[in-house]
């Protein structure tokens, strides 16, 4: 019997399609697993509603209850009495809303907690909860996304891309999801006028945090990440993996406004990825043009002419102060001739 060589095509087809099938399967279970300990809490909560409204027990009941379930099932968690009020609040919350009582059961109960304590808003709820589920959000990057107004900001504009036109129907939808109208930078600590490069720099050695603001399931690959074309080699400023989508990002930096060479430039790199870095089983490149700001109708014509999936995002590296501070800071001019009268 022969032994198979480990760089033999065939076997490492055979290696990628196995290794996808169990992690496949893995997930499957564990969602499984997640939905049936989801019920168990609703159902625990609802019980807990009914008895107090039907006979009138009162909080008491909840203390009992804990001390109770831990002593008779000792190796069993999550039967804290604070952990029995989440559960009472949890149905509490959801009980009127049937399309928020479906997701609920596609995230782990921590996160639950996280969006059931932080978010009142049932739109922002069910935001919040999609985006968990289909982005594989961690507790660490929801909690971000809360604190940085993610929300707000998928909502306040349109974004804009050209996903539904260049991807199949539910990778656009995935795409869609995981692009942000804009991106919010200020822990970079840079001003205004930060050149591309520092922004870069400063992002790849913050690339926690980076990560944390991209959203989930982006892992970095490199900075300056280099393709060669025959005798001419090309530089990507930064170069990402997104898990879900199973596909190479490319994230360009202009610390200018966006211009339409912007997007040739992003398509040409695509192109390059696709033939010589994408591997065989991964889905076609997708490009984030990251700009100071944007005309959004250069971007349409832009995005039209292009062959590739690509968005254009804006980041900002400091935030805005309110109007009612703004108002009593003196303007940059005002600082120069302050300056030239010292001098």
């Amino acid at each position: 019997m022969s032994k198979v060589q480990p760089g033999n095509d065939e076997y490492q087809r055979f290696l990628v399609e196995l290794k996808t099938r169990i992690a496949r399967a893995r997930q499957q279970a564990y969602r499984s697993v997640n939905r049936q300990l989801i019920s168990l809490y609703w159902e625990i909560g609802s019980d807990i509603v009914d008895r107090q409204e039907r006979l009138g027990w009162g909080k008491a009941v909840v203390e009992q209850l804990s001390q109770d379930l831990r002593r008779e099932m000792p190796d069993s968690q999550g039967f804290s009495a604070k952990n029995l009020w989440y559960m009472r609040k949890f149905y509490l919350s959801y009980r009127d809303d049937p399309i928020l009582q479906q997701l609920v059961g596609e995230i782990p109960w921590s996160s639950n907690l996280i969006i059931m304590t932080r978010v009142s808003d049932p739109g922002e709820r069910e935001y919040y909860l999609r985006s968990t589920a289909e982005l594989g959000w961690s507790r660490n990057v929801l909690i971000h996304q809360i604190e940085a107004g993610a929300f707000a900001r998928h909502r306040s504009i349109s974004k804009q891309h050209n996903f539904e036109k260049e991807l199949p129907e539910h990778l656009a939808e995935q795409a869609d999801l995981a692009l942000k109208e804009s991106y919010a930078l200020e822990f970079l600590g840079l001003g205004r006028t930060a050149l591309e490069r520092e922004v870069e720099k400063q992002m790849v050695a913050r690339i926690r945090d980076v990560l944390l603001e991209l959203g989930g399931d982006f892992a970095f690959i490199g900075s300056q990440y280099p393709v060669r074309l025959e005798e001419t080699e090309y530089f990507i400023d930064l170069l990402f993996f997104h898990r879900g989508l199973c596909c190479l990002v490319a994230v360009e930096l202009k610390a200018t406004d966006f211009q339409p060479e912007h997007a040739g430039k992003m398509s040409f790199y695509l192109s390059v990825l696709d033939d010589i870095v994408r591997r065989e089983h991964e889905n076609p490149s997708i490009g984030i043009i990251l700009c100071k700001s944007r005309d959004r109708v250069m971007v349409e014509y832009a995005l039209r002419s292009v062959s590739k999936p690509m968005g254009v995002a804006r980041y900002s590296l400091t935030k805005a102060l309110p109007a009612h501070l703004s108002e009593k800071l003196p303007s940059v001019e005002e600082l120069e001739a302050k300056l030239q009268e010292g001098h």
